[in-house]
């Protein structure tokens, strides 16, 4: 049933009146960031349209056989599949298929095999579903395969494409599925979530790790606190550092820090971590309300920023880190890069 998925009402109540009147396209595409939940959703939409006892004629009843299968289905990752072999991954039912990348692509063959099936009417059930995570992961002969499906689909199929860059498909794929958008998480949806996954999270993990998610659940699983909470604490430091009078031999050791070889993979993670430190700033410097902020659990710390900086001034050193980030994709100097930044920061210039 849709209201056991975590957030995004207003997709639930589209395909919920999509199902209602019978007018679900042949082809959807789930768009958002990775780790909303869209391939449960695709895979709750399957369970109803092949429930044998709908509730409402509309949502799957979570009890019948089919539902069971569907419920129950394990998609292992395609490292533990030979290349060789099929790429489709079928479900415990019958009429559920999922395709995934392999080697971070996904290539034409298991495309081929969807064009192959898609021609066929349900075995079992009312109709038959395949899932295309990664959708934006097909090269140029997969996606034309996959065109030729979403030409002239049989009415009892319906393909899902699951893809955090939409703008990677060919703009005919695109032309062809109607989109539905999902948007991030609410800390507290998830907050709420992680504490009913694990019943021994206490209350204070909870909200770090929802605050921490940026509206991902996927995100808020995966992260590692210890870790994060070191990082952002560097982070926090250069902004401590930029208060008045800025201390500039600080910024320049936090630098080099945030450039060492050892930690090349932090790097970005950290800027990120930066950003949303200040933005936290900008916003309590503007209206002085701790809602909506990231880093709730510093929200006494960076009061006291906020009544040091000015709100246009870390605007500024927001749009700065943005612009650094689009040099990061042209081959230069990380490090003398960076020193730039903190030291533009430092002069508010």
């Amino acid at each position: 049933m849709f209201n056991l998925l975590t957030g995004n009402q207003r997709v639930k109540e589209s395909l919920r009146r999509m199902l209602l009147t019978a007018r679900l396209p042949g082809a959807l595409l789930f768009i958002g960031e990775e780790g909303l939940g869209k391939k449960l959703f695709a895979l709750e939409l399957a369970k109803s349209l092949n429930c044998r006892t709908r509730l409402n004629e509309v949502e799957a009843c979570d009890v019948c056989s089919s539902c069971k299968r569907i419920g129950s289905s394990k998609f292992p990752p395609h490292k533990t599949i030979d290349e060789n072999k099929e790429l489709m991954i079928w479900s415990e039912h019958t009429d559920l298929a999922l395709i995934r990348p392999f080697n971070r692509m996904i290539r034409v063959d298991p495309m081929r095999q969807l064009d192959k099936e898609a021609q066929f009417r349900p075995y079992e059930g009312n109709a038959r579903v395949f899932v295309v995570e990664d959708a934006d992961k097909m090269n140029e002969a997969s996606s034309n395969a996959l065109l030729k499906t979403l030409e002239e689909p049989p009415d009892t199929t319906h393909l899902i494409l699951v893809t955090s860059r939409p703008a990677s498909l060919l703009p005919t794929i695109r032309s062809r599925c109607q989109a539905i958008r999902f948007v991030p998480l609410t800390a507290p949806e998830i907050e709420k979530l992680l504490i009913k996954r694990d019943a021994k999270l206490s209350k204070d993990e909870a909200v770090l790790r929802a605050h921490a998610a940026r509206g991902s659940i996927g995100r808020a699983l995966e992260i590692d606190l210890s870790e994060y909470v070191e990082q952002r604490q560097a982070m926090l430091d250069v902004i401590d550092a930029l208060a008045l009078p800025s201390d500039r031999t600080r910024l320049l050791r936090a630098a080099e820090v945030l450039c060492d070889a050892k930690r090349k993979e932090e790097y970005e993670p950290r800027l990120d971590l930066l950003e949303t430190l200040l933005h936290d700033v900008w916003t309590l410097s503007l209206r002085g309300s701790v809602e909506g902020l990231t880093n709730i659990d510093l929200r006494d710390h960076l009061a006291r920023l906020a009544t040091e900086f000015e709100s246009t001034r870390v605007a500024r050193w927001i749009s700065y880190i943005e612009k650094h980030r689009r040099q990061l994709d042209s081959n230069i100097n990380r490090k003398v890069a960076t020193d730039a930044l903190f030291l533009q920061m430092a002069d508010g210039l």
